[in-house]
Order: C-alpha cells, then structure tokens, then sequence
C-alpha cells in the first residue's frame, strides 16, 4: 500500500509540473525598467527618468497620462528616452478611452519607430514613419463595411503617408474592429508580443477582466528597425476624447535551450548574460528521468524488502 501510495503521489507531482510547463513553454521572461511606466510616473523633480513627453499631454501622478483631454484640436506625446534594444519583447499597457460625447475621436497610437517625440497629422505623430505603428481608431471617415473603433498596424518604410481618409486601409498590416473599447467597464489593455523571424501578435483585454481577444497575429512579422523608441501618441479634431495611458510594462523574451547553453535570439543585444535552461530547473524530459530512476529504486527496495519478509515468515514456521 505504502509502494502504490507513493507512485501515485509522485505521478501527480510529475504531471503538475509537465502541466505547468506546457502552459508557460520555454519563453521565459525579464522586465525592461528602461520601457516600463507605473504610477506616480515622475519623480521628485516632476520628470520620467525613462520617458518624456509633450504637445497637450497631461500628467496627473495617482491617476494617468492623459495624451488628450476632452477638447477639440489637441495633440499630445509620450516617449521612451532610450530605444528598445530586445530583439524579442513584449508590451503590455493600460489605456482608456473615454469621454462625454456621443461623437467622439480621433483615437490614439502605439509606436515603436526609428524617431521619437515629432508630432503630425498621424493620431499626433509624424507622416512617413518608420517602423511599427497599432492605431486605435475611433471615427470613422470613409471605410465601408468596417466597424469602429477599429484596431490596425501599419509598417512604414519612411517614404509611405498614412491616408487617413480612408482610415489607413491600402496600408494596413493588419487589424479588428474593438467595438467596446471605447467606455469599456473593465479596464482596458493590450498586450503586444514580437519574436523576430516567428510572429506578431496582438491582443486586447476590454470584453471582461482576465480574457484576452486575439486582434491579430502573424507568422511573418514585419522588421522592426533596430534602433527603435516605444512611444504613444493622441489627436483630437473637431471631435474629441479622452486618451489616457495607465501602465506600460514591458518584458524582454528568450527561449530556454538546455542543450546548447545559451537562449535564442530575444536577450537583450547590449546584455552578455546568457541564459539556458537549466536556470529554470533543466527540461522536464530529464525530470522524468530522475523519476523513473527513483522509482527503480523503490521498486527495488520494495521487492527486496517482500522477498526478505517472506523469507523470515517460513523460518519462523520452523
């Protein structure tokens, strides 16, 4: 009873700890200080020691950045100081969408280009970018068929313009509509993963909390330059919004490798330190060697312990 107790419990243990590796895979993560904005946002001396920001932007430390407020004819920006050196990352920000209009717009935008801080026609950025921009767009001008807020990506090579009379559509990577978004009762987020070379995908979290909506996702992701400055950005025209930025956490991705030693593309470029999977408590292939091996040698111990208490029963008989 003791011997079957024991495997039982030890299988459980086993497929517990394979379960939960499954769940989380090898990419493992580390947090970027350097691209990561919580609250109070400014220190003492009322600056970002990461971020900068300007046009209309708003900063209220227990609350939110506020890229617009509800007024008409607004632009505003944040910036990160540094550019994000990670080859593999990924970016999760609060943000909320909200105002006292029924008419509203125009929305607001997620950077990672080659400038940083320059405004334009772009939801507050500058035309002809280069590198990745995700556009919340919240008014529609001339795009049948779609339904809006509508969510998009669009890569700029530095030499294509943004149409936005037909909301972006010939120049559009990819995109949903996130009808909801806007005055959503649960706070809103979205969550951008990249791995060069193997996907590009966004999700957004504004249906309930905890439930995350594939928007879209890619196995052939674009190039992202690699000088690169995460940054936000919100216009309002005639019409207006609220766009506030909460939290932007954001992780460098690696993927373990125990047998080689060292991760995959997705540590830090500037960073030496490599990383196998042996830091994570090796794979779980050799775990369940080390099990079988210690199951040998209960097993063992158990029939040599039957035999010798059988044995000493029929010398007692005598």
């Amino acid at each position: 009873m003791l011997f079957k107790s024991t495997l039982s419990a030890l299988w459980l243990a086993a497929s517990a700890w394979a379960a939960g590796q499954t769940d989380e895979g090898d990419v493992k993560s580390i947090g970027l200080r350097t691209h990561t904005l919580v609250q109070p946002y400014l220190d003492s001396d009322m600056q970002s020691r990461w971020y900068d920001f300007g046009g209309d932007t708003i900063i209220r430390t227990d609350q939110y950045i506020r890229l617009t407020s509800d007024h008409p004819s607004q632009m505003g920006w944040l910036f990160s100081r540094v550019p994000l050196t990670a080859t593999n990352w990924e970016i999760e920000v609060e943000f909320k969408i909200h105002g006292k209009g029924q008419l509203y717009g125009d929305g607001f935008a997620m950077w990672l280009t080659r400038e940083r801080g320059k405004m334009g026609p772009v939801f507050g950025a500058a035309d002809k970018f280069e590198g990745l921009g995700i556009f919340f767009d919240t008014y529609k001008n001339n795009r049948p068929g779609v339904v809006f807020p509508y969510v998009m990506a669009m890569v700029g090579d530095g030499h294509t313009s943004y149409d936005k009379d037909t909301d972006g559509k010939s120049t559009e990577f990819a995109g949903c509509s996130a009808r909801g978004i806007r005055h959503a009762t649960v706070p809103t987020k979205l969550r951008l993963t990249y791995f060069q070379d193997k996907y590009l995908k966004l999700e957004l979290q504004y249906k309930s909390e905890g439930e995350w909506t594939m928007c879209f996702e890619t196995t052939t992701p674009p190039t992202i330059p690699q000088v690169a400055y995460l940054g936000f950005t919100a216009e309002t025209g005639e019409l207006s919004d609220n766009h506030d930025i909460i939290s932007v956490n954001a992780k460098n991705l690696y993927t373990a490798q125990p047998n080689a030693g060292k991760s995959t593309p997705g540590s830090n470029k500037g960073g030496k330190k490599s990383y196998s999977g042996q830091e994570g408590g090796g794979s779980w292939t050799w775990f369940f060697m080390k099990v079988f091996f210690f199951l040998a040698v209960v097993g063992g111990v158990y029939v040599g312990f039957t035999a010798y208490r059988a044995k000493n029963q029929r010398s007692h008989r005598f």
